[in-house]
């Protein structure tokens, strides 16, 4: 995703930050130095940017996003103006795009239901999960199924519609940026407790796909355009 915003605004100077201290540490044990987003801002000021474009790659307007808000707001005065971009799933506008990218990537397979796997979050925008799943149910693909692995619907609802769809295969695919610990683990691992292990336990043939949404260039289009729309609300600040 980052290397589509490069090649589509090459005349803007990029800084990259990233949220997850545990990612961070992952990486600085590996040799490879990435800043948290208040040293990004800071260096970006000293480096004699006026203007910050903070650009998230996450999935909702969740709690992560609200947080990035919050250092923003903490840093707002070093700049003489920033300017904040959507994430991934902001709108209606965007879960019918990823409604679309998702069905041309994935189309319906005859007997196997595609089960969509997210993260899931306390917060109100959770509710993205089961409007995804209606929006491809009112576009006649009734084979999707929108779970979570940390909030609802989860694997018991899952299993459930499971039953009324009464398909004997099943294909897990990320609904997340980046296929990590939860896809390779929570969703497709070994342990008894995985989805992978609890739908094959329940009778079904399953297959996964371990690639991150950031992967699809329909997805990494998203991010282009959310940028291109901050830099349009920029210039008619």
């Amino acid at each position: 995703m980052e290397s589509a915003l490069h090649k589509a605004f090459p005349q803007l100077p990029f800084y990259t930050a990233y949220t997850s201290p545990t990612i961070r540490r992952i990486l600085a044990g590996r040799g490879q130095t990435i800043s948290d987003l208040g040293s990004a801002l800071e260096e970006m000021a000293g480096q004699g940017v006026q203007h910050a474009i903070v650009q998230p790659t996450h999935m909702l307007c969740g709690i992560e996003y609200e947080k990035m808000q919050a250092v923003i707001d903490e840093k707002r005065s070093i700049f003489r103006r920033v300017t904040f971009g959507r994430p991934l799933l902001s709108g209606t506008e965007d879960l019918l795009r990823l409604a679309e990218i998702l069905s041309q990537e994935y189309p319906q397979q005859e007997e196997e239901a595609l089960i969509l796997f997210g993260h899931g979050t306390e917060h109100l925008t959770n509710a993205v999960y089961p409007a995804l799943q209606t929006v491809f149910h009112m576009n006649a693909r009734k084979d999707v199924l929108v779970g979570t692995v940390e909030d609802w619907p989860g694997i018991e609802e899952i299993l459930q519609e499971l039953k009324e769809l009464a398909v004997p295969k099943v294909h897990l695919v990320p609904m997340m940026v980046v296929a990590g610990d939860h896809a390779c683990n929570d969703m497709a691992g070994q342990e008894p407790d995985s989805w992978k292990s609890r739908l094959e336990a329940a009778g079904y043939q399953v297959r996964c796909t371990l690639s991150g949404l950031g992967m699809l260039g329909g997805i990494q289009q998203m991010a282009v355009d959310h940028l291109r729309e901050s830099l349009g609300t920029a210039s008619n600040d």
